[in-house]
């Protein structure tokens, strides 16, 4: 992807365009869940969300350097990109309700050069699509939501803060007891531990919470639920070969999960009739 015909100005219009509509509606009251999810872990307090909300934006950033520097970073006017857009911007407004954090994190969207089938959100916001997996899996609009809303919810329930909590907790307690002020040395773990952000993989309840949290966030947005049954009946034939797609290393299908959907599926069909009017 060619990145050196795009005006600063001109990309400077585009993004804030983006932020201003995503930030649209974000501090409207919200709404009742329709899916059942229950509470966020506990353990998660143990990880400090700034620090690794911090530390996700650093890692985030050269991620982004990387790709800019083998030209594989789409420009603003990439109509893939800008359709991505428009998802988020529908989405955004809906995530307050999940995490109050949300109405203050700087979400932003970009899409990456590469035959990989994956996608990710970061804590604080920070979204990426590999274009494979708009490409190799045909998304619609409606599939491509649910990719979305299922990455945004893993941020928005704090997986990642969760997990590390759960990995790096038992081994520090002795030395935070003894220190009694803060959670200092928890801070330093997760800046530490930034990098590992894209390849950390979360647990099946994670995953199932992420998957009813991002049908209803797509709901919302107006974006059609059953296309989460589709777009998973799609990763499971692209996962039938003898090297599936990265994606499915740390979000597996399977029919334990489309049937869930399907489930839950009619809980938030109202909402998608009522978003779209």
């Amino acid at each position: 992807m060619c990145l050196l015909c795009e005006a600063k100005s001109s990309a400077w219009v585009r993004r804030r365009a983006f932020l201003v509509a995503a930030g649209s509606g974000a501090i409207a009251a919200p709404a009742v869940a329709q899916v059942d999810v229950g509470p966020s872990s506990g353990l998660r307090k143990l990880v400090p969300a700034e620090d690794l909300e911090g530390a996700a934006t650093q890692q985030y950033a050269q991620l982004l350097a990387d790709a800019r520097a083998k030209g594989a970073l789409a420009p603003p006017g990439s109509p893939q990109l800008q359709r991505l857009q428009r998802i988020a911007a529908k989405l955004v407004p809906q995530t307050a309700q999940w995490n109050d954090r949300a109405r203050q994190w700087k979400w932003e969207v970009n899409l990456l050069g590469s035959k990989q089938i994956n996608a990710f959100c970061m804590p604080g916001g920070k979204i990426a699509f590999y274009t494979g997996i708009l490409d190799q899996l045909k998304l619609s609009d409606d599939e491509a939501a649910m990719i979305m809303g299922h990455e945004m919810a893993h941020a928005l329930r704090e997986h990642a803060r969760s997990r590390i909590a759960k990995s790096q907790g038992t081994g520090t307690l002795l030395s935070i007891g003894a220190q009694l002020l803060g959670l200092g040395q928890l801070g330093d773990v997760a800046a530490n531990l930034g990098t590992q952000l894209l390849t950390l993989k979360f647990s099946r309840e994670d995953e199932t919470d992420a998957d009813l949290v991002g049908l209803e966030l797509a709901a919302r947005g107006g974006y059609n639920p059953q296309a989460s049954v589709s777009l998973w009946e799609k990763m499971a034939q692209a996962g039938g070969g003898a090297s599936g797609p990265s994606f499915l290393s740390t979000h597996p299908s399977g029919p334990q999960r489309i049937q869930q959907l399907q489930a839950n599926v009619p809980k938030v069909q109202a909402l998608y009739q009522r978003a779209r009017g």
